[in-house]
């Protein structure tokens, strides 16, 4: 029926783009940009953020945190570049550490996409339940089964932290304006 007077020509265009054999540039990341930062990577699938917590256990007091990349890859960060580097002398049978400078490309990709939440972990501040007792006291109408000397020891507590919180920011203060500290 279409076989009439329409020619059978083939009109094929080359296309402009080759979309599967696309190099994607490497995501350079030097090794001052995340310094506190490394990649720990070939571990079972079934790894748990517990169970890397476990292997960096020794620096979760002085601030560690996890980011996952994928099933077998995540990011350690650190409270500081030299605890980063230090970590990087563990030996674990179950999960290897590499800098994140020598990490893959999805890990680099991470890290620039989430850079502001790859800010060096803080250790969590001390506290103290003192004011959650004193609200569910006062709240309930019930009497507190707390010592005189307990409640006394948990203010004086209170207002060490509270002045030390308070010498800190004045050091602080006085090295942004150039006072002399030997005075102090």
């Amino acid at each position: 029926v279409f076989s009439g007077n329409i020619k059978n020509r083939e009109n094929i265009q080359e296309p402009r783009f080759d979309y599967y054999n696309q190099d994607v540039p490497d995501i350079d990341l030097s090794d001052c940009e995340f310094p506190h930062v490394i990649e720990i990577y070939d571990f079972p699938q079934e790894f748990r953020t517990e169970d890397l917590l476990r292997v960096f256990c020794s620096y979760q007091k002085k601030g560690f945190d996890i980011k996952w990349v994928d099933d077998t890859h995540a990011l350690g960060v650190f409270s500081s570049p030299i605890t980063a580097r230090d970590a990087l002398g563990i030996k674990h049978t179950m999960v290897k550490i590499r800098p994140l400078s020598q990490a893959t490309r999805a890990a680099k990709a991470k890290a620039r996409a989430y850079a502001e939440f790859l800010q060096p972990a803080k250790e969590r501040p001390e506290t103290s339940a003192a004011l959650a007792r004193r609200l569910v006291i006062s709240a309930l109408g019930v009497r507190s089964k707390q010592s005189k000397t307990e409640r006394e020891a948990e203010l004086k507590k209170l207002q060490e932290a509270r002045e030390r919180k308070r010498l800190e920011a004045k050091q602080r203060e006085d090295i942004w304006e150039g006072r002399d500290q030997s005075a102090v």
